[in-house]
């Protein structure tokens, strides 16, 4: 495949922009070069550019090279930057997964982008027919979230990669949540797969969604174009400082994520049989989707005592749904507890 051939024809001869910082290369006593306060604080000096150690740690802990990266202000910051190399406004599309995260369709609106969605199955499940049905020379762009937001299930693996052999553009395969999965992240087959960019955060598993920092994965190639767009100082000194502290601490990471995965079970287990469910989907993340009965009614009954969820409903396939995040044990607990009594409750009124 002919990388170049699917980058915007303005990007593929934009001159990023060339901070001070990004010219320099090694020690330094003295730093005149960047309009700074020579002031001393935490504060007084631009991050790196390149985010060089922070990639370097990365680079180790995914077995990927540096250059095969791209860090920002967030997954969605990845999202924007990549739509916005490769869809020309108003010609180009981007498709997607349906139901799924959000953002895709935002960002495509936003770069007025035409954009495609595709139903999943019955399962939540990809369609392979559906997703390289019709393509033209415009069809840029197909982003694939697995595990999936909010249904919570991995998409077949095997599908995945039918997908990706046979779609013409770029394969985006957003694993926000491939920590809490059973499933291998397909990150350990980007050398053979050209057309991928797959997406990784801080946000869920590793505990940083203050921070705001995403990952993205591509060949040398395609991150040496999105690094032309983006801001030369998109990751701030704080967020690489805590990040490089995180994956120090993998060790905590991974204690958190076994803990999590026991409350999901826990959680599942005592939601089946109870009155009010209807179906409790399979997850491989950190929250459970659930089809409730009166589910407006019980969202309304959690929220009055505290306790936040997220109505799902209006999205598709997915009437009656609500996401419910797990928490710690105490939290879970909680949550359990009110929906067992709002059953109860409603059960004695009728």
């Amino acid at each position: 495949m002919n990388i170049q051939e699917l980058v915007r024809e303005n990007i593929k001869s934009l001159k990023a922009f060339s901070s001070a910082r990004a010219e320099f290369e090694g020690d330094a006593d003295v730093f005149l070069d960047a309009n700074e306060s020579p002031y001393q604080s935490a504060h007084n000096r631009y991050p790196d550019p390149h985010q060089r150690e922070l990639k370097s740690m990365i680079a180790s802990s995914r077995k990927v090279s540096a250059e095969q990266i791209i860090l920002g202000n967030g997954s969605d910051e990845l999202i924007d930057l990549i739509v916005r190399t490769f869809c020309e406004p108003k010609e180009d599309v981007l498709r997607y997964i349906s139901p799924s995260f959000g953002m895709y369709k935002v960002v495509a609106d936003i770069n007025d982008v035409r954009r495609e969605e595709v139903a999943l199955d019955d399962d939540f499940d990809i369609d392979v027919y559906r997703c390289l049905a019709d393509q033209t020379t415009h069809h840029k762009l197909l982003f694939l979230c697995s595990p999936n937001n909010p249904t919570g299930n991995v998409l077949s693996k095997d599908r995945v990669l039918k997908v990706v052999a046979g779609w013409h553009g770029i394969v985006v395969i957003d694993e926000a949540y491939i920590e809490f999965a059973d499933q291998d992240s397909i990150l350990y087959q980007l050398s053979q797969l050209e057309n991928v960019i797959v997406l990784q955060t801080f946000s869920k598993a590793m505990g940083g969604a203050g921070l705001r920092l995403g990952m993205g994965f591509a060949s040398k190639e395609i991150i040496n174009y999105l690094v032309k767009v983006k801001p030369p100082y998109n990751v701030n000194n704080h967020t690489q400082a805590i990040a490089k502290k995180i994956l120090e601490n993998a060790d905590l990471t991974t204690s958190q994520i076994v803990e999590c995965i026991s409350e999901r079970r826990k959680v599942t287990v005592a939601l089946e049989g109870q009155k009010g469910v209807k179906k409790i989907y399979p997850s491989d993340t950190n929250f459970v989707l659930v089809r409730f009965q009166e589910h407006k009614e019980l969202y309304q009954y959690l929220m009055k005592r505290g306790v936040i969820i997220r109505d799902r409903s209006s999205q598709l396939n997915c009437e009656g749904c609500l996401r419910l995040t797990i928490g710690l044990p105490k939290e879970n607990d909680m949550l359990i507890k009110l929906i067992n009594q709002y059953y109860e409750e409603s059960t004695i009124h009728r």
